[in-house]
């Protein structure tokens, strides 16, 4: 039901029923940086569109320079990388994921997963799916993990 009024409020009230939405947690604005060569970051950014979020998407030719200014860690290092309000989300995070962490309000800079483990959305590869975690990192560069994921 809260859905539904949500929907009919952001019909009715255009933008200011956009805020509403965003008020109480249908919409989430999210900008992301990545490279014009990488099709997972484009599937990433799908997965994202498809629960709720408002992307932004910037394609372009530095992502590692957009790494260093947001302070990701070189280890912690993937393909892409995001920006939800003051949280950092870096490479293949699942929804779940970053849904927690927004719910948590936790003091970190951002979250991680490291590479491009297979299984993690936007690198989906039939039923295969490699274990991996989730990481944490704040400005002192203290990382511990967030989640683990099973295959």
């Amino acid at each position: 039901m809260k859905k539904i009024l949500a929907i009919m409020m952001m019909l009715s009230f255009g933008f200011a029923g956009r805020l509403a939405l965003a008020e109480i947690g249908q919409v989430k604005d999210v900008v992301v940086y990545r490279s014009p060569s990488c099709g997972c970051c484009g599937k990433w950014v799908k997965h994202l569109k498809d629960n709720n979020f408002n992307v932004i998407d910037n394609v372009v030719h530095d992502v590692d320079s957009v790494k260093r200014k947001y302070g990701v860690p070189g280890e912690l290092a993937s393909c892409h990388t995001a920006i939800l309000g003051d949280y950092v989300i870096e490479g293949h995070v699942p929804v779940e994921d970053i849904e927690k962490l927004l719910g948590l309000s936790v003091d970190v800079s951002g979250i991680a997963v490291p590479g491009m483990p297979v299984g993690t959305p936007g690198m989906e590869m039939g039923d295969r799916k490699d274990a991996y975690k989730v990481i944490a990192f704040d400005k002192e560069n203290r990382k511990q993990v967030f989640s683990v994921h099973e295959d």
